[in-house]
């Protein structure tokens, strides 16, 4: 039994929230809170496998019961937001900065057209998250590769690297965030991102990624020509591939494994268009979207990374990646920027400290 706290400060949202999680035999409401101090307190006396949060509440609001909840009683925290407007969308993922794991919005009631869709999301988010038995957070000292990792040539470090794509899913907001903070604001090519998330917060995502790492974020359009230093988020609904003269597409093809925009469409196209000319990078995530694709990329000369499982909120996507030999490099989420940036600029001093060691 998943057994779910409950917190929003209006009783009618509680009451329809605790309705739409008792109705599937999975999940039991073992209690609700009306704000952050409550829930802070229920969580330490009910520890449960879940809490759905709030964001703006009395006394003490979504943000601080996350921190706090994190530091005395660490749980699996599913933001529900009652609104998908690019500021509210960008106000639940500072909730992920302080410790949440993902954002869902909030089902409008019975009767309603997006009624059904939006509660089935919701009870598949709690259930997803359920499965995350220990949150983890970036605090933790920087790993070195591990010695199992497959070398790479020191040619293939010096080639002239055109385009970096990136692909997550559960856990992948504040991993992408680490990763785009991590970079130089010079870093010389463009990068691509699929990120699985809830249809209506992609703005906000993008939004709290320009702000909070300082990198131009854009949702990609069809026959855009990326540009150096820019950082391009496939938009809700397509898929997005890059086609040749450096051009990017959107596709409204097929589902992949019932995903679109999929990591796996992103990643065999970028094999195709650019081969040893690209890094492909997979980071948390549930399933294996594009862990095929990572390998293809690979196999065509391009360097791949994959997440390693010590920083991965979900170890699904970069888990599959490296039973497929997909990975070059299988990387903390702190070195995953160092060593791109290593990549991108082979004269830079990190060259030595971040590649040539492991050669």
């Amino acid at each position: 039994m998943i057994r779910v706290l409950v917190v929003d400060d209006l009783a009618v949202v509680r009451k329809f929230i605790t309705y739409l999680l008792d109705s599937d035999p999975e999940i039991q409401v073992i209690g609700t809170a009306a704000n952050g101090e409550e829930a802070v307190e229920e969580a330490k006396r009910k520890k449960p496998s879940v809490i759905t949060m709030d964001i703006h509440m009395p006394k003490m609001d979504g943000f601080e019961a996350t921190r706090r909840i994190m530091e005395v009683q660490p749980t699996p925290i599913v933001i529900v937001s009652g609104s998908s407007t690019v500021k509210e969308a960008a106000t639940a993922f500072k909730a992920i900065e302080a410790g949440a794991l993902a954002v869902a919005p909030r089902p409008e009631g019975i009767g309603h057209p997006e009624h059904e869709a939006k509660a089935k999301e919701l009870i598949q988010t709690v259930k997803l998250m359920s499965e995350v038995k220990v949150v983890r957070r970036w605090l933790r000292p920087k790993r070195e590769i591990t010695p199992s990792v497959p070398q790479v040539g020191i040619e293939k470090t010096l080639t002239k690297i055109q385009m970096v794509a990136i692909g997550a899913s559960t856990g992948g907001p504040i991993a992408l965030q680490t990763v785009l903070s991590g970079l130089a604001k010079d870093f010389p090519v463009p990068v691509l991102i699929v990120q699985h998330i809830a249809v209506g917060f992609l703005e906000g995502l993008v939004d709290w990624l320009a702000q909070s790492t300082g990198f131009p974020v854009h949702i990609a359009t069809d026959g855009e020509h990326p540009r150096p230093g820019h950082v391009y988020v496939a938009p809700d609904g397509f898929h997005m591939v890059m086609k040749a003269g450096n051009r990017i597409a959107l596709t409204g093809e097929e589902p992949r494994d019932g995903l679109r925009p999929s990591v796996s469409h992103l990643f065999a196209s970028v094999a195709k268009v650019f081969g040893k000319n690209a890094v492909g990078v997979l980071l948390t995530g549930m399933g294996k979207d594009g862990a095929d694709e990572l390998k293809r990329m690979k196999d065509r000369g391009a360097i791949t990374i994959a997440q390693d499982e010590e920083s991965s909120i979900v170890y699904g996507m970069p888990g599959e990646a490296v039973k497929l030999d997909a990975a070059t490099f299988v990387l903390s989420i702190e070195k995953i920027p160092e060593v791109l940036e290593a990549m991108v600029k082979p004269t830079s001093p990190l060259m030595s400290t971040s590649i040539k060691n492991h050669l």
